[in-house]
């Protein structure tokens, strides 16, 4: 090869690489931006950012929006909690499933109205929605309180026998004290011992 085709070929991988590299970072854009999009973390503060911002029935969906996921994520995280403590659920959880899946569907009719351009139907369809969200938050609110109770009730039992077993601690020591005082005083009032007597050696000279 001559020079020139050494540096037509260097120039060559050089693109080349230089294209693999743009693919390989647009690859990665994308790959980011779908796990961001896919993000409930993320995806909530954008949530709670437009309805800050947003004016009008929007903002009110939008609120309603926010206020929905807040208590599905209270629930869970409730739910969670109760499976960690080790203690009875019952059908906390599949209570728990049937509220969030309500809730989605909620989700979806509310993001429906965020389309919707006449103000009079927002205006007629925005106090059943309100209640809606509401009814799920009351139920999200009596399943935190089950949850509440049985992590109560563990805390009971745990503390009523810690409770007892710190009494048995303290009456066994006390009586412990008790019998050492007994023994002390035994000890004390004891007739000391005589040293011999020597009047019969200082009779004896």
């Amino acid at each position: 090869m001559t020079g020139l085709e050494w540096v037509l070929a260097a120039l060559a991988i050089v693109i080349l690489l230089g294209i693999c590299g743009i693919v390989a970072l647009v690859l990665i854009i994308r790959s980011l931006y779908r796990r961001i999009r896919r993000s409930r973390a993320v995806g909530g503060a954008v949530l709670r950012t437009r309805a800050r911002v947003s004016r009008g029935p929007q903002r009110t969906i939008l609120s309603l929006r926010v206020r929905l996921e807040q208590s599905l994520d209270s629930g869970k995280a409730a739910v969670e909690l109760a499976a960690r403590s080790g203690g009875p659920r019952g059908d906390l959880p599949r209570l728990y499933r049937r509220i969030e899946q309500e809730g989605i569907a909620l989700d979806l009719q509310l993001q429906l109205m965020e389309s919707e351009a006449d103000a009079a139907v927002l205006a007629a369809d925005l106090p059943a929605a309100t209640d809606r969200v509401e009814q799920v938050v009351a139920l999200v609110r009596r399943l935190r309180s089950a949850v509440a109770s049985g992590l109560a009730g563990l805390t009971d039992d745990t503390l009523s026998t810690l409770g007892s077993e710190m009494d048995r601690e303290v009456a066994a020591l006390h009586a412990g004290v008790q019998e050492l005082q007994a023994l002390n005083r035994r000890d004390g009032f004891a007739e000391p011992t005589r040293p011999p007597s020597t009047d019969r050696l200082h009779g004896s000279r």
